[in-house]
Parts: C-alpha cells; structure tokens; sequence
C-alpha cells in the first residue's frame, strides 16, 4: 500500500465548516484512521464527506448501510446464483470463480488505482456485530477471499468518514481506532454563513427573520422533532420561492409544513403559542 503526502482539508465552496470539524479531518488524514461522526439529523454529517472530496479533488464512494448490511457485503460478494446459472444455460467457463466474485465499496476503495474517500453512512443502522466485523479489514487495509485463495490489499488508504445517529451504542474497540468529531448544532453567526452559502442574493432582512423564527422554534422543548439546518434551507427556499414579505415571517411562520414535521409539534405549536385571524394563524404575544 502506497502512502500520499497528507492533504490538508481547508474545507469547500459548498459547506461551512468549524475550526474543530476541520481539525478533526485533518487529524484522520494524517494518522489514517477512520473519522467518526455524530450529530442531530440534519447537521451535514453526510454532505462533510462530499465536501472532503470536493476540497482535496477526490472521488467519493459511498456505502449506504441499512438494517440488514453485513459487513461481508461492503468487502465482496460472490455470486453463487448468477454462477450456477450459467452452468444450466450460458456458455461461460464457469470454472472461473473470479468473474463471480463483485466487490463492495470498502473493496473498490481498496483496488482504486488513487486515493478515495470512503463514506459508511449510518453505521448505527446495522446489526451490533457490524462494527467490530471491520475493524481488521479498516486496521489491516486488506481482506481476504477464500473462494479464490485471493488477498486484496488496498493500494492507497481510503479517507473514511463514517457517521452515526447514536441509534447504537458502538463497540469501544471500533471507537478506539477511530478520530471522532461531534457536529454542534450551528450558532446563529454560523448558521447565517450556511444560509448564505446556499443562497447568495438572500435579503437580510428576510434572514434576520427567518433565523429568528426557526431558532425560536428549536427553543420549545415539547417538540419531539426540532426543525434541522436542512429544513431550515428547504423553509427558506420555499420562502423565496413564494415572494413572502420578511414581515409576516416571525409574526405568522408561513409555509411551516417545511419546518415541522410531526403533527403533535404542529399541534403543540399551534394550541399554546397561536391564534387563527381568518385563514391564517399569528403568535400571540405574551
């Protein structure tokens, strides 16, 4: 396995990004262990490993991991059905297993002729055992494939970034191997450089109410699901998007289906901070 000069992340165009989270990756880079993220829904864990790629002009390989991923799969897989097809009606060497045998992402990221980032999105999502069946594989950057008496040894050291809900309680040996960075919910100084980000030519008197109103939201503990940064950029847009004056934002909260996303926030929100005047609703004002 080859080694590369350590590439300083600075961050990109598209994401805003603390001092810390870019420490963070940068100490991953340097050291060459897995980066570990957690975080609210919502705070760009997944987007940072598209930027990571995006700033140090590399390609990005994705493992999306749901509720029944093996780890197995993200090595190989090898396939026993398309094989035993072919030998009932194909004309293929079947004798050959290599052509039967399909790398995972954590497998191509091995074989990739230049360093790539790898992100295992949701790590939490899967089985208890899935984390610790790859910490050889993510230690020893290799595998093995008994079925071609075979070893795949990685020729650069993929960028891992791997993010967590905290669905799960992960294994202490997988978190001892990895760097790990929890995203703080953005400040409203940092939140308004994010918003910029996604939309330049943004009024900022119409900002100034829309983080007003949406941070105010985050503040009622009785909701059971506060709106994100993402549904804060979706709200936005829906707000340009409908040429709402900046007026009506705080005192109305127009297009709030953007925001909330769970009847009983919508109902709580509406009974005990609302009134209807006609066909809309307005804050009451203590």
């Amino acid at each position: 396995m080859n080694t590369c000069d350590f590439d300083q992340f600075k961050g990109s165009s598209n994401y805003v990004t603390s001092e810390p989270l870019r420490n963070a990756v940068n100490v991953s880079i340097a050291l060459g262990r897995p980066l570990l993220i957690r975080g609210e829904p919502g705070t760009g864990k997944t987007q940072l490993s598209h930027s990571i790629a995006k700033g140090l002009g590399k390609k990005l390989f994705t493992w999306n991991i749901k509720s029944t991923t093996k780890a197995q799969e993200g090595l190989y897989v090898y396939d026993t059905v398309q094989r035993l097809n072919d030998s009932r009606f194909g004309d293929k060497n079947v004798s050959d297993i290599k052509q039967y045998i399909k790398l995972g992402k954590l497998g191509q990221a091995f074989t990739s002729p230049e360093q790539i980032v790898l992100l295992i999105d949701e790590v939490d999502k899967a089985d208890i055992e899935f984390p610790n069946d790859l910490l050889n594989e993510l230690d020893e950057m290799s595998f093995y494939i008994p079925e071609t008496n075979e070893t795949i040894s990685a020729i650069h050291r993929p960028i891992t970034v791997i993010t967590s809900n905290a669905e799960k309680e992960l294994p202490d040996a997988f978190l001892r191997r990895c760097i790990f960075h929890y995203i703080e919910f953005p400040n409203h100084e940092l939140m308004e450089k994010i918003v910029k980000v996604h939309y330049p030519d943004i009024k900022n008197n119409l900002l100034h109410e829309a983080l007003k109103t949406f941070y105010s939201l985050r503040q009622i503990d009785e909701f059971r699901k506060k709106p994100s940064t993402s549904e804060l950029l979706d709200w936005i847009r829906a707000l340009l998007a409908s040429d709402i004056p900046h007026d009506k934002i705080s005192s109305e909260i127009p297009l709030i289906s953007a925001l909330l996303k769970k009847e009983q926030d919508y109902n709580h929100l509406v009974n005990t901070y609302m009134t209807r005047v006609g066909d809309n609703f307005v804050i009451r004002r203590k």
